[in-house]
């Protein structure tokens, strides 16, 4: 029997309340004493079965083989301990790596987008996939998913962009690559979360139907055709006053009926219960239960509010029926199935084979943050720096910071907050965890060790100045973190041959970082320290390079005339400052091109290369407004900016037709050529402009890109094959269509900077495209 027809089977034989567990959750140190699951604990909440297990390796402090052995040791109660034998899924967030003690930490999701390099992405993945799996983690709460367009919002660095091409290539390599691992991945946040009012986390989402699916269901629908996508995790806002949490019209009519999805959507944490704490549209936490699990949400992460023993007595007292319960179960056993876990249900718990697994791509994680560093300004080519430089001064908050590139969703972030739980503090979305959960929480918690020299060993992480140093063996270089008293500062810029700032802002948890998840802001400029630090080091007059560690846009408007040259860092992970120098030194090229377009002051936000025609920055010299009163309309630094050490040519596109029927393709090519005395990455860029009878489309579109390596003096052509059903969009009726016209062709090296454009007429009638809709075109480079 295939899975589906086995959870048919294992269904018939279950209770009411077996059931309404296989919908819930429990925390993983809830089962956990010190030799790890604790017995009493396992039989007193595993009675019924249960679902899911949450947070055991990421909130655990445990290395990976006792994660593995506790795993075991709780999959063995449910298998051999309860009346069907029905084991758990285990769960861990795995954005850039397995998020637990003792694995590898990639650049964050942000720095992945910067790489422009999908392929990349996946090996990344199909490797965090395997760790996973080593431990027995068998569902990763990633890829997010959401494109990101305020640049106020806290999480941006989360995510792959502003644009829902890119944001789609980058979660269809995710996808396939985890999957492929036999682990499921989460896409998340459904829907709009990124776009919500006054860009603060968990406010309402803020934009039209015909936006929420043309732009911000595009990476998800993607996934789920390309990738096969097998869960869903929704968004904490809302949308058109209905909570997502316990909205029909997004996680049933939007996402399965239209969307096509058939996988299982599960609760970002605490979801049901803030349904009647926070967004108040339930009595209870059994009301809120019977409107979610209504809706669609399938699986109550991360501990048990509204469903289990709430739903079973909905479902006795008629509130809701048995056959939604069912439905959603039926999703859960044949996800079960699927994933092997009734056949294998235990991992290998040999220490050497899952330290040697839990260590793997340290090489990859160098390759991918050295892609991701963007070089934004190069005055005077300035950089690479010269092998024959003597004295190197590197200042500013993060000179000397070891922890500056882990962001929020890595071990080293969340052990901040493992060690403020031990003091008892609450650690956001765990607020509920039940009085069995806590004194083992608080335990393992006070056990986890802290300050910089754990990360050093741990992770083998140098700071900015270190690293330099490093890649500079024969130059002095001078590492200077002091802010307030700037003196050793200035001294050392004014004794230095040339000056790196090492500047931007840190992602944490509670009260720390400039952002994160709960850290909006409406100021988007750099720390007013830092601004001040980087005036008085340029007057030196030594050249300076400005190093900005960020997730998010920071507006360096006012000091952009300051610095010699700009390096965008993004938070690389373990190897983030390695790759950092590298690319000053020339030892890597800059490969990255911006995921996001850089405001030039926060009042432009939301701020997107993709505005309609006639709209923002996007009008047109007939129109009668253009800009600001005070400032250009247009971004700092546009979306697929970056710059590199050599030049490149672009010749002339050429077409492969004049006309393409609706249903029909197009192939553009394109050569470039290296132009400089070394090798370089260029990222092509393919864009067109569709028009529509009676509605506004984005003036400029992404369609395709391609990044490529030549050597100096080398050619390369690169063709673009484009489905016409990947420009469809929704019409004034609400289907989604296509109409003959003309659209018109661009490619360069940014949004910003065409090198070269065309022109094709799509013939033929008018043509619905639900259901046939086409997500990526295919690039191939041919050398020469």
């Amino acid at each position: 029997m295939d899975p589906a027809q086995r959870a048919d089977a294992l269904l018939a034989r279950m209770t009411l309340e077996e059931k309404a567990f296989q919908l819930t959750s429990v925390m993983g140190a809830g089962l956990s004493g010190a030799g790890g699951a604790d017995p009493e604990r396992l039989a007193a909440r595993l009675e019924h079965g249960i679902g899911q297990v949450s947070g055991l390796a990421s909130f655990g402090a445990k290395p990976p083989a006792e994660v593995a052995r506790t795993v075991n040791q709780i999959q063995r109660f449910l298998v051999e301990k309860t009346r069907l034998g029905i084991p758990a899924v285990f769960h861990n967030e795995a954005l850039n790596g397995v998020m637990a003690p003792g694995f590898t930490v990639f650049p964050t999701g942000i720095a992945l987008a910067a790489t422009w390099d999908p392929k990349a992405v996946g090996r990344m993945a199909s490797l965090v996939g395997r760790q996973m799996r080593a431990i027995g983690m068998r569902q990763a709460l990633s890829p997010v998913l959401d494109v990101a367009r305020d640049a106020r919002w806290g999480r941006i660095h989360e995510t792959y962009g502003e644009d829902p091409y890119l944001v789609s290539a980058l979660g269809v390599a995710y996808v396939r690559g985890m999957q492929g691992e036999g682990v499921l991945a989460t896409a998340k946040h459904f829907l709009g979360y990124a776009v919500t009012e006054g860009g603060q986390n968990m406010a309402a989402t803020a934009i039209g139907a015909r936006e929420l699916y043309e732009v911000h269901a595009r990476p998800f629908e993607a996934a789920i055709h390309l990738a096969g996508l097998g869960s869903v995790m929704n968004s904490y806002s809302e949308y058109d006053g209905v909570p997502v949490g316990a909205s029909r019209a997004i996680l049933t009519e939007l996402l399965r009926e239209r969307m096509g999805f058939t996988g299982t959507v599960v609760a970002d944490y605490m979801t049901i219960e803030w349904l009647a704490s926070r967004q108040r549209v339930a009595a209870d936490s059994q009301e809120a239960g019977v409107l979610a699990l209504a809706a669609g949400l399938d699986v109550e992460l991360p501990e048990i509010a509204g469903y289990g023993p709430a739903l079973t007595e909905a479902v006795k007292t008629g509130r809701i029926g048995e056959d939604v319960l069912d439905r959603s179960v039926r999703r859960v056993l044949r996800d079960k199935f699927a994933l092997g876990l009734f056949d294998h249900p235990y991992v290998d718990e040999d220490p050497v084979a899952i330290r040697q697994t839990a260590a793997e791509g340290t090489a990859l994680a160098r390759e991918l943050a050295r892609k991701s560093v963007t070089l934004l300004k190069n005055e005077g080519a300035v950089l690479p720096l010269s092998p024959g430089i003597r004295k190197v001064a590197v200042v500013g908050p993060l000179a000397d910071d070891v922890t500056a590139a882990f962001p929020t969703y890595t071990y080293p972030a969340i052990r901040k907050i493992l060690m403020r739980s031990a003091a008892g503090a609450a650690m956001p979305g765990t607020e509920s965890v039940s009085d069995a959960s806590a004194p083992s929480l608080a335990a393992e918690m006070a056990a986890v060790p802290g300050g910089d020299g754990w990360i050093r060993s741990e992770y083998d992480t140098l700071s900015l100045a270190e690293a330099v140093r490093q890649a500079l063996p024969g130059a002095e270089v001078t590492g200077v973190t002091a802010l307030e008293d700037t003196g050793a500062a200035l001294a050392a810029a004014r004794d230095a041959d040339v000056v790196i700032l090492a500047l931007g802002g840190h992602a944490g948890w509670l009260p720390d970082g400039t952002e994160g998840e709960g850290h909006d802001t409406t100021d988007l400029e750099l720390p007013s320290a830092q601004a001040q630090l980087i005036k008085e080091v340029a007057s030196t007059g030594t050249p300076t390079i400005g190093v900005v560690q960020t997730g998010r846009p920071f507006t360096i408007t006012s000091v952009i005339d300051q610095l010699t040259a700009v390096v965008w860092a993004f938070y690389g992970g373990q190897e983030g400052t390695r790759a950092v120098a590298d690319v000053l030194t020339g030892t890597a090229e800059p490969g990255g091109r911006l995921p996001y377009s850089i405001p030039r002051h926060v009042g432009q936000v939301p701020l997107h290369h993709g505005q309609k025609t006639g709209s923002g920055y996007r009008r047109t010299d007939q129109d009668m407004h253009r800009g600001y009163l005070d400032l250009p309309a247009t971004p700092l630094f546009a979306f697929g900016h970056g710059l590199g050490y050599t030049t490149f040519h672009y010749g002339e596109l050429t077409l492969d037709r004049a006309e393409v029927p609706v249903d029909g393709t197009i192939t553009v090519s394109v050569p470039v050529t290296n132009t400089g005395d070394r090798a370089g990455d260029e990222v092509v860029q393919l864009y067109f402009h569709d028009t529509a009878t009676g509605l506004t489309r984005p003036a400029q579109e992404l369609v395709g890109f391609q990044r490529i390596h030549l050597a100096p003096g080398a050619t390369a052509t690169v063709e673009f094959t484009v489905r016409m059903s990947q420009l469809g969009y929704v019409g004034l009726d609400g289907a989604f269509v296509l109409e003959p016209g003309p659209v018109d062709v661009s490619v360069g090296a940014a949004s910003d900077d065409i090198r070269t454009t065309g022109r094709f007429e799509i013939t033929g009638d008018t043509i619905t495209l639900d259901g046939r809709r086409s997500y990526l075109s295919e690039a191939v480079t041919r050398q020469g």
